[in-house]
């Protein structure tokens, strides 16, 4: 739950690819902890939940970040240097977007990768109305798959992959490696990346983020249920589960989790479940940093830190990393 889609079906719904989201869930649901990957969060809906979740008072990653970008940007433009296509990993409200943009000195194109394909649109279309001279190629497709990059009209210098929001926290750590692989190939020789990740903090403090008083989070996360009814064929019934998020100190990890209110079967596709009353599916891993960890990450996937911006409170951090 930290930034803009996470992957899924491509934007053309190819029977490949919903081939193997239904054996992927199917997977998740045979473990005898039941998954679900946070990537079936965002569809439309879902991406406006989201939305809603980051103006919340207990949600501190957006304010955080978006803190950071306004204190330091100018030196992180300087890093990324002139001329660059920027290559963005799930495209959320696109106001960090914004601040990006504005910041970096004469951007070559701007190519937002997003699954939730009328959100990704909607996002591009307003930000043209702020760039109207800079090319905009959205891509609608899993991220967690290497894509082909569009080609620009204009000669870049070097590619900035963008990476907001500490989404790479929602990957157990071998996942978010070779999500970060990902991106080392799609960012090219000579390309770099500007990423958000999550640091470890107070406990209290992570349980709140995903507890809302509102509840906007219980439904953000009853509407993977939701999106999996109407978009898989499966048959659950939403006013059987609730939501509870967890902190995890042995794995440095939130865990948010759906739990059963009762015995039930659920269909997905040609597949029947069980679950026994207070059951849980679990829905998403939110994995919180210290800089070392998360240097040996970026080592292991090719990239070399080059540069860290934190808030003054050490909570998020924003990581700028070059391709070895």
């Amino acid at each position: 739950m930290d930034t803009g889609a996470t992957g899924g079906t491509g934007a053309a719904g190819q029977p490949s690819s919903r081939s193997r989201d239904l054996a992927e869930i199917h997977e998740g649901m045979s473990l005898a902890q039941k998954k679900l990957s946070p990537k079936y969060f965002y569809d439309e809906h879902g991406s406006q939940l989201f939305e809603a979740i980051c103006e919340l008072p207990e949600y501190y990653p957006t304010r955080t970040e978006i803190g950071i970008m306004r204190d330091f940007l100018p030196e992180m433009a300087r890093y990324i240097g002139p001329e660059a296509n920027v290559i963005e990993f799930g495209i959320g409200s696109g106001l960090k977007t914004k601040l990006l943009l504005d910041a970096l000195e004469r951007p070559v194109a701007f190519i937002p990768v997003d699954i939730s394909g009328e959100h990704l649109l909607e996002t591009v279309e307003a930000l043209r109305s702020d760039f109207p001279d800079l090319q905009m190629l959205p891509v609608a497709t899993d991220f967690t798959r290497p894509f082909p990059v569009p080609e620009t009209h204009a000669e870049s210098r070097r590619n900035l992959v963008y990476f907001p929001g500490s989404t790479i926290g929602n990957f157990e750590p071998e996942a978010a490696i070779d999500l970060l692989r990902v991106m080392y190939r799609e960012a090219g020789e000579g390309g770099c990346l500007l990423i958000g990740a999550d640091l470890q903090k107070d406990i209290e403090v992570l349980e709140r983020a995903y507890n809302d008083s509102q509840g906007i989070t219980a439904r953000f996360n009853l509407n993977m249920l939701r999106r999996l009814n109407g978009e898989y064929g499966a048959d659950f019934e939403l006013d059987n589960f609730r939501h509870n998020a967890v902190y995890n100190p042995h794995d440095g990890r939130i865990e948010m989790h759906l739990v059963s209110e009762k015995d039930q079967q659920v269909s997905i596709g040609e597949h029947e479940y069980s679950l026994e009353r207070n059951e849980t599916i679990c829905s998403e891993y939110s994995y919180k940093y210290t800089l070392p960890q998360f240097a040996d990450m970026a080592a292991q996937a090719g990239f070399t830190v080059k540069k860290v911006w934190t808030d003054s409170k050490g909570w998020f951090s924003l990581q700028y990393c070059e391709r070895r």
